[in-house]
């Protein structure tokens, strides 16, 4: 067996190094913007070699915690947080989950009622027009017949995602965008045969009026009225989805 140890060794010291640097960032001792030392310095400093060195400074940037410039002031600097970008990868790993059947959809529905519950009681406190007008836009685009399940879909989670923005509270925006962004479109995917796009678009004109009226009330009972609709369709396409083996089986037993 050809095992490569010294790879392992080497990794294991890089992972070392990245931690060491990125608690550094986590806690303040480095600054937004601020420029590392030189791979030389750090290789110096740490005991290791400069491969080591760029190993842990791939780490970093991966993370997107820091970031290189060229040019003579150039080098490697301490990034500013993306909300977004850790927003995506916790986003992918859900839906992964979500896909392989990790949370069923009573959970799902009742993680997305709750939090949305206090998006919506926000929205109604903070909402600016701009906001109103995002989410009036995504139902002009909803009741467009012609539009495809993906764009149906697609707007569906603008719609909630602007609904979310008018919270104008940042760390529930944080929370909020795997919810948006993986638990809507997962949904979507199992119920567009059976719902029905116009209720669904009633519905977020029921949450927008509320909101517009700030009608804190009114907004989660449109809400909840939506997601309850959302599970019964789901189970409808479960039911319909088993029906169609049910007789593609006997169909093929009878041939």
């Amino acid at each position: 067996m050809n095992l490569r140890y010294d790879e392992v060794v080497r990794s294991g010291i890089a992972k070392q190094v990245a931690e060491n640097i990125r608690s550094a960032i986590m806690d303040g001792r480095l600054k937004i913007d601020e420029r590392l030392p030189t791979e030389d310095d750090l290789a110096r400093s740490f005991g290791i070699s400069r491969p080591t060195v760029r190993e842990a400074l791939k780490r970093l940037a991966a993370q997107n915690l820091i970031h290189s410039r060229r040019g003579p002031q150039g080098g490697n600097f301490v990034k500013r947080p993306d909300p977004e970008g850790l927003s995506k990868a916790i986003t992918g790993a859900a839906t992964l989950l979500v896909g392989i059947g990790a949370f069923d959809i009573d959970e799902i529905i009742t993680a997305r009622l709750e939090t949305e519950k206090i998006c919506c009681r926000l929205a109604c406190e903070n909402r600016h027009d701009d906001q109103l007008k995002a989410m009036a836009a995504e139902i002009l685009v909803q009741q467009n017949a012609d539009l495809s399940d993906e764009d149906f879909c697609a707007s569906d989670v603008r719609f909630h995602r602007a609904l979310v923005d008018s919270t104008a509270n940042g760390p529930l925006k944080l929370m909020m965008y795997t919810v948006i962004e993986s638990f809507i479109p997962v949904t979507n995917m199992i119920v567009f045969r059976v719902r029905e796009r116009r209720q669904v678009s009633a519905f977020h004109q029921r949450i927008l009026d509320a909101v517009t009226a700030r009608d804190a009330t009114a907004a989660t009972d449109a809400l909840t009225s939506l997601l309850d609709y959302i599970r019964n369709s789901y189970n409808a396409a479960l039911d319909a989805r088993a029906t169609r083996e049910q007789e593609k089986t006997a169909k093929t037993e009878n041939t």
